[in-house]
């Protein structure tokens, strides 16, 4: 039986959540200022409809106001951008997502850049890129996954990651490389592995720090994973379990697992998030946690830290 500590996003999210609420309730009683947040979601992606739906809960339960713009899937590009103007131009709205993917008609870049930086609550806007570059995270609004990864890391190891190795399996510019930055901001040694990265394995298993965002279902597996290693599993997969049965279609039933074999290298981490109910939630309380910052931003006053 494994001794690894299990890293319980829901958990330490719904304690975001609760922070994120109180300041939102102490923001509107001292100057009038209600944080709000406007998700656009262009077309019927099942799962985009999930997202979005669980991110306006969340964000009328913190306590803000809540705008949800949904568009059909042959929306143009200029009624896209229209929409993100006149967001930008709300002085009621602090944090605008649009909901990726994008139909192909519209450029997911120009809508992404088109968004005003300081509303930017994804992060994604190249201003907010180049501030968590350059060591100014203070000023940016980081990438609500990798934030929520931070935090979790921050709960085992402290703030301060001087000495430890950290390895981050997969480059995107959604993870991978804003995850990089905010280690590296916190004095920790980084590597970032990838398709082309010889020997990975051995890479992999002289982390201190393991974060495996490379949408491999399993992959990381006990060889990968240095004895007392902490790690973090942003992979989202769906695979076959048969052990299961068949759904009323005939088709196999299915079961979420991350990038790594769980059972696995829970045997040699000292912590470990579960998929699910690990990174996910984090995701949607960092996204709340941006969206009441530009607030109180927008209102001159110092943001609550997360």
């Amino acid at each position: 039986m494994s001794d690894a500590t299990v890293m319980d996003g829901k958990a330490r999210s719904r304690s975001i959540i609760d922070q994120v609420t109180e300041a939102t309730r102490t923001l509107k009683s001292e100057t009038g200022i209600q944080p709000g947040l406007a998700v656009v979601i262009v077309g019927s992606d099942p799962a985009s409809q999930v997202y979005v739906g669980s991110k306006a809960k969340r964000a009328e339960e913190c306590g803000f106001k809540s705008v949800k713009h949904e568009l059909p899937e042959d929306t143009s590009e200029a009624d896209l951008l229209k929409i993100v103007d006149d967001l930008n131009r709300d002085d009621s709205i602090h944090g605008i997502l649009v909901q990726l993917p994008l139909p192909k008609q519209i450029d997911e870049g120009k809508v992404i850049q088109a968004i005003d930086a300081d509303k930017d609550v994804d992060g994604f806007h190249l201003i907010n890129v180049g501030r968590l570059a350059t060591g100014a995270s203070e000023d940016a609004f980081v990438p609500c996954t990798p934030a929520g990864c931070m935090v979790m890391i921050r709960d085992v190891l402290g703030d301060d990651l001087s000495g430890l190795n950290a390895v981050i399996v997969g480059r995107s510019n959604i993870v991978g490389k804003p995850m990089a930055q905010l280690l590296l901001a916190a004095n920790a040694t980084v590597t970032i592995a990838h398709s082309r990265t010889k020997n990975i394995a051995a890479v992999c298993a002289n982390a201190d720090i393991l974060v495996a965002a490379v949408g491999r279902p399993e992959m990381i597996t006990a060889e990968y994973v240095k004895d007392g290693a902490v790690v973090v599993d942003v992979g989202i997969n769906r695979i076959d379990a048969p052990e299961k049965g068949t759904n009323a279609d005939g088709s196999v039933k299915s079961r979420l697992v991350g990038d790594v074999a769980y059972e696995d290298a829970a045997e040699k981490a000292r912590a470990i998030t579960p998929v699910p109910g690990g990174v996910g939630p984090m995701t949607i309380g960092m996204l709340m946690a941006n969206t009441l910052r530009s607030a109180y931003r927008a209102a001159g006053r110092d943001a609550p830290k997360f």
